[in-house]
């Protein structure tokens, strides 16, 4: 029977902006080690990380205050997260592409599985432009972005639109995700889904082949 791979795109197709602190300070002119929050990846140098992963925030509100507070480091305003990632990250899409997650792509197209991408905020963190200058994303027949439903992420019908396009069922998709609400969300709904941890991302990605038979 046919499966699908559904997966999110930040954090499991691009590398989170914690991972890249380097990059970005190097790309904005900051001096190195400017930047000190790390999400989960050192939970007690980020507060609003936890109020995020606690619900007191949305995770479009954390990266907003984040990139008010990088904007404000430069003396400018930022009210767009599309300013932080496109002044960050360059004009170099690919290179922020998880090799990990690039070849579990790769992998799944060649096995004639469909592909989908169900993000909350591809467009609005990347900018409009960015699915043009990210080759990868050839690959996907579905993406279903917040940034134009209006519906995140662990909202029921997010992932009932996407199986819907792709024209599948619940139990025939694994779904890929770095939040725990999300994955939850998925599971509640019948599809099998991978916990993805950013910290260990060939893991996770052998997860998902695993629970999609590809070995």
């Amino acid at each position: 029977m046919k499966k699908a791979l559904i997966l999110d795109f930040g954090g499991v197709i691009s590398r989170t902006l914690f991972e890249t602190h380097a990059t970005t300070e190097a790309a904005l002119g900051l001096t190195p080690g400017t930047l000190r929050w790390r999400g989960p990846f050192d939970r007690a140098s980020d507060p609003l990380w936890a109020d995020m992963q606690a619900g007191k925030l949305s995770e479009r509100d954390y990266w907003l205050a984040r990139s008010r507070e990088v904007g404000a480091l430069l003396g400018e305003r930022w009210d767009k997260m599309e300013t932080f990632v496109q002044r960050a990250r360059g004009a170099d899409p690919d290179a922020v592409v998880r090799p990990q997650t690039r070849a579990l792509i790769e992998q799944a197209h060649d096995a004639g599985l469909k592909l989908a991408i169900l993000s909350n905020e591809l467009d609005l963190f990347y900018g409009a432009g960015f699915r043009g200058r990210l080759s990868l994303l050839a690959r996907f027949e579905v993406i279903v972005d917040a940034s134009h439903t209006g519906i995140l992420k662990p909202d029921p019908r997010a992932y009932r639109r996407c199986l819907t396009e792709l024209g599948m069922r619940a139990p025939d998709c694994v779904f890929v995700d770095d939040q725990r609400k999300n994955h939850e969300g998925a599971l509640a709904l019948g599809i099998a889904s991978v916990l993805f941890d950013v910290m260990d991302p060939q893991r996770s990605c052998d997860e998902a082949r695993a629970a999609l038979g590809l070995g």
